[in-house]
């Protein structure tokens, strides 16, 4: 007896991105669910139909699935498939120095099939990532940032944008102003969303499975790594940066979460 869905991974634990040709036999495949990672699929020859939670989808290349970390998807995959794969774990948002990225993820999550072009700037781009991740196993440097943003902008640039808002566009706007103004206070970002506390803490805990207040320290820490390690400012100097109301609190904040002071951090790189 089944009593949960199948959940495969399929990216090893030490890599946070992968990009790889299709597997031509994965032709056809059970439902299941991805283990806590985005999965975009791109198909330039192959005909048959992907299956997303209830619905079915034609394949009609050149064409992109945006497969959720929630979604139950399968393939029927008639013919011999041609494309490639994108497999993107949190960890590799949470790492990224390019904060354009998760905003792009942001927008393609609201979406399920897009349409391109038979645009060989596309499958440029792809090449060009599957060489580059085979090299870096963690897959995080700036020529791997630069070309994934590239190639999103260039899958967007073919999507049309919903009128309607929704979860996806409430957490593109957290994003958004998490880019532009950082600062220790979920009430503040949710009050920019015209939303509740509450609610923007139940988007985040959907689609990221953390809280909107450890979504906002990831931003916070990563911004107070950079500032540590890349300017002259001094830990008080950084506290006030990121807003927080007095220098202690910030050392306390950072140790909490790195396990060090902000000082330590500094020392030891």
């Amino acid at each position: 007896m089944r009593t949960a869905i199948n959940t495969y991974n399929k990216i090893s634990p030490y890599a946070h991105i992968k990009i790889e040709p299709f597997d031509v036999n994965k032709r056809y495949t059970k439902p299941h669910r991805h283990n806590k990672y985005l999965e975009l699929v791109y198909f330039r020859k192959g005909s048959g139909f992907h299956h997303m939670d209830l619905k079915r989808y034609r394949i009609e290349p050149p064409v992109v699935f945006v497969i959720q970390k929630d979604q139950v998807h399968h393939w029927e995959i008639n013919t011999l498939p041609e494309g490639f794969v994108i497999i993107i774990k949190a960890e590799f948002l949470e790492r990224t120095l390019d904060k354009k990225i998760n905003h792009q993820l942001g927008q393609l999550n609201q979406k399920q099939v897009i349409d391109v072009g038979s645009d060989p700037t596309i499958d440029g781009l792809f090449e060009l990532l599957c060489r580059e991740t085979r090299q870096n196993t963690s897959g995080q440097n700036e020529v791997i940032e630069g070309s994934l943003k590239a190639l999103l902008a260039k899958i967007l640039s073919y999507a049309i944008t919903e009128s309607a808002p929704s979860m996806g566009d409430k957490l593109s706007q957290f994003n958004a102003y998490l880019g532009k103004q950082l600062k220790n206070d979920v009430s503040y970002y949710a009050e920019m969303l015209n939303t509740t506390s509450q609610n923007l803490n139940a988007l985040c805990q959907k689609e990221y499975s953390k809280t909107a207040s450890k979504v906002i320290a990831i931003h916070i820490i990563k911004e107070a790594k950079r500032l540590l390690n890349f300017t002259d400012l001094s830990v008080t100097e950084i506290a006030f940066k990121l807003n927080f109301k007095d220098v202690s609190h910030f050392v306390k904040y950072f140790k909490r979460h790195e396990g060090k002071t902000p000082i330590q951090f500094k020392k030891r790189q």
